[in-house]
């Protein structure tokens, strides 16, 4: 069967990732549950047809990257089937790769059980707000959301950085501009300085992986602009301080002040197995109040978690208080909250009260 059928038939039975290893069967993950493709497993030389022939589908890209430096990151559409976001490495000599299929349709928040008062954020006119949390936790899907939430409902141009593209936006209310790193630009740091010349409302920006991407991002945040972001870190106060911390010692004070002006909301979240065999994403909320604007000014960011913790807010809400509203729901089991907790002694007591 050719790649392209291969992808097609895999993608309508529900696949989320696709593996292309040396030594395994063709695999899949449907629902965080691995499925095997294919019966026999795959040789050094079957990946390497595997991986060229995805190479000629996605326009006949060239193999250079992936053969001198090992690592490769691209994406390409299959009419009428979905978009697909590839990362081909090599692995003892042979070539891989991991596939993430992604729908052409823009998922609807419901249906992902996104809390509308995260959609929300992105009615916003400027600053920044950030959506964490570690790989394959469902970030891209967030702000896919928050994306078209702002294109349906505003005129606004709006510009999205990313490496590679994942969700295809059609122009509604909105005009929707599409860079993509290393295709439509150099690098996330000359795209982002290179947008505001371009008269932006909104820019999403695929990840701040560098203190100048940083700084350049505050700083249009600052003048007017709703930035949108991610970061791979868990929890409200690790993200401020990882920002912080990503500066030279000279420059944190001030950068703690501008983060503490421009920073409106913090959004983290992971996916966990549900009863249903399925995934859930839980949240953990911060909104700017300003007692917390103070807290980052003042270099107290360790007392965030407290505050988050005891408030009884939709719009901040702790991680665990997350997982426990979802095993009150009946869509996490017990075990499951307390393996994903931050505070697993403090769940496992309230959970015990609730079965009392």
């Amino acid at each position: 069967m050719a790649v392209e059928e291969t992808l097609a038939k895999i993608t309508q039975d529900g696949a989320s990732d696709i593996f292309i290893v040396a030594g395994l069967p063709l695999s899949y993950k449907r629902k965080g549950v691995f499925v095997e493709e294919s019966e026999g497993k795959l040789m050094p030389a079957d990946t390497a047809v595997l991986i060229t022939e995805i190479y000629e589908l996605a326009g006949g890209r060239d193999m250079t990257r992936l053969q001198k430096s090992g690592d490769d990151d691209f994406s390409f559409a299959i009419r009428g089937v979905a978009r697909f976001r590839i990362n081909t490495y090599k692995q003892r000599g042979s070539l891989s790769a991991v596939i993430r299929v992604i729908t052409f349709n823009i998922p609807d928040p419901a249906e992902r059980n996104i809390p509308q008062n995260i959609i929300e954020f992105a009615d916003k006119k400027k600053g920044m707000v950030l959506v964490t949390g570690p790989a394959g936790s469902g970030k891209s899907t967030t702000l896919a959301c928050m994306i078209d939430h702002i294109n349906t409902t505003r005129h606004a141009h709006i510009i999205t950085l990313e490496d590679p593209l994942e969700y295809l936006h059609m122009h509604k209310q909105s005009i929707v501009s599409q860079r993509e790193v290393v295709t439509d630009t150099e690098s996330y740091l000359t795209a982002l300085r290179a947008s505001l010349r371009q008269s932006p409302d909104v820019i999403l920006l695929g990840e701040m992986r560098d203190y100048e991407t940083m700084n350049v991002a505050m700083t249009a945040a600052e003048t007017g602009h709703l930035i949108l972001s991610t970061l791979h870190t868990i929890g409200a106060s690790n993200t401020i301080d990882r920002i912080i911390d990503a500066f030279p010692p000279n420059q944190q004070h001030q950068i703690a002040l501008q983060l503490s002006m421009v920073l409106q909301a913090v959004v983290s979240q992971q996916l966990v197995p549900s009863t249903d065999g399925g995934l859930v994403p839980a949240f953990e909320i911060m909104t700017l109040t300003p007692a917390i604007r103070n807290m980052i000014r003042e270099s107290k960011v360790h007392q965030i978690d407290g505050m988050i913790y005891a408030s009884a807010a939709d719009d901040m809400i702790a991680m665990d208080t997350s997982l426990l509203n979802l095993y009150k729901e009946g869509k996490i089991t017990d075990k499951t909250a307390l393996t994903y907790a931050t505070n697993a002694e403090l769940l496992q007591k309230k959970i015990g009260l609730l079965n009392k």
